[in-house]
């Protein structure tokens, strides 16, 4: 099907509209005393966070629960319905309640808050207006204070539920850093799928160790270093004394800058310590396969010695090759 130009102008106009309604709906939330006070009560209780909503509140409140339950905050979804219905058995004494609802006024939901309430559990809302029946019974009211929806007819959550997202992030986020929740914990709750793998890769996992690390004597000639450094393909190659401890690092890189420079009189007799890196940077096997990519990336290598931190010995190799292929560079 082929649009004609009305129908092109009538996208265009209506996809920016949509995105500039829900973009002045989250600039216009204010996180103030209210969101300081909600933040507080949930700190206050030693138990999860209990979402509830019905329909795309509901929607939204599961997306708002599994991302505090991914950064640290115990937290559940509880559909109302279901909780009227036994699932109240999942509540313990001291959780703390956020109920979402746009209008307030949703029957389901408002039939627990009372329940709740009588149970000695405290109910965050965030809902539109703080004088609807939600935000009245609640204990902490964040209200999103919207004029309308992006839809024509005001009907379509659309800005409501951008809105209650971006709020929901914001607690999550704000609750986070105050736990102390670091990228170590993240790695811990994230062990599947790529974002796990980013997480969870070190260096040991992917460095050439081995027959397949190039090793060779600072006493030895540049000769026999081209031919490791041939033999295993990396272009690079460590430089170790007597003990096995890395003094020096020499690449393909290198030696063409000797070549040029003049530097190699004696050709390829010329004793490796006289031409190679000294104090190369390295880094350990523990380290983060992300962070060492980061150097790499930012340094412009090619690849890196590894090192044992404790007894200073050429472990390996590390090459961008292996980071690209494992989308860390």
């Amino acid at each position: 099907m082929k649009l004609d130009e009305k129908q092109i102008r009538l996208i265009e106009e209506t996809s920016s509209g949509v995105i500039a309604a829900e973009a002045a709906a989250v600039k216009g939330l204010e996180t103030g005393l209210d969101f300081v006070k909600a933040v507080e009560l949930i700190k206050s209780r030693s138990g999860k966070i209990v979402v509830m909503g019905v329909g795309k509140s509901g929607l939204i409140g599961r997306k708002i629960a599994a991302t505090m339950a991914s950064t640290g905050t115990q937290s559940i979804f509880l559909h109302p319905v279901e909780s009227l219905h036994g699932d109240l058995g999942f509540v313990a004494a001291n959780d703390v309640v956020l109920a979402l609802s746009y209008s307030g006024e949703t029957e389901e939901t408002l039939k627990l808050v009372p329940v709740f309430k009588s149970q000695g559990l405290p109910v965050v809302a965030i809902t539109n207006r703080k004088d609807s029946r939600l935000g009245r019974l609640a204990d902490v009211t964040l209200a999103l204070g919207l004029e309308s929806e992006a839809c024509p007819f005001n009907i379509v959550p659309t800005s409501s539920t951008t809105a209650t997202l971006a709020l929901g992030d914001a607690l999550a986020i704000t609750l986070m850093k105050l736990s102390g929740f670091t990228k170590n914990s993240f790695a811990r709750l994230h062990p599947g799928g790529n974002l796990g793998k980013l997480l969870n890769l070190k260096v040991k996992d992917l460095m050439h160790s081995g027959c397949e690390n190039p090793v060779i004597s600072e006493k030895a000639a540049l000769g026999d270093a081209l031919a490791e450094m041939t033999r295993t393909r990396l272009g690079a190659l460590s430089v170790t004394d007597s003990e096995g401890r890395l003094t020096g690092y020499f690449t393909d890189g290198d030696l063409r800058r000797k070549l040029c420079s003049g530097e190699l009189s004696d050709g390829l007799r010329t004793r490796i310590s006289e031409v190679m890196t000294k104090s190369p940077t390295t880094v350990a096997p523990q380290m983060s396969a992300m962070d060492a990519a980061k150097i790499i990336s930012v340094r412009h290598f090619d690849n890196l010695p590894v090192v044992d931190p404790d007894t200073g010995t050429a472990v390996g190799i590390l090459d961008e090759r292996d980071l690209l292929k494992e989308g860390l560079i």
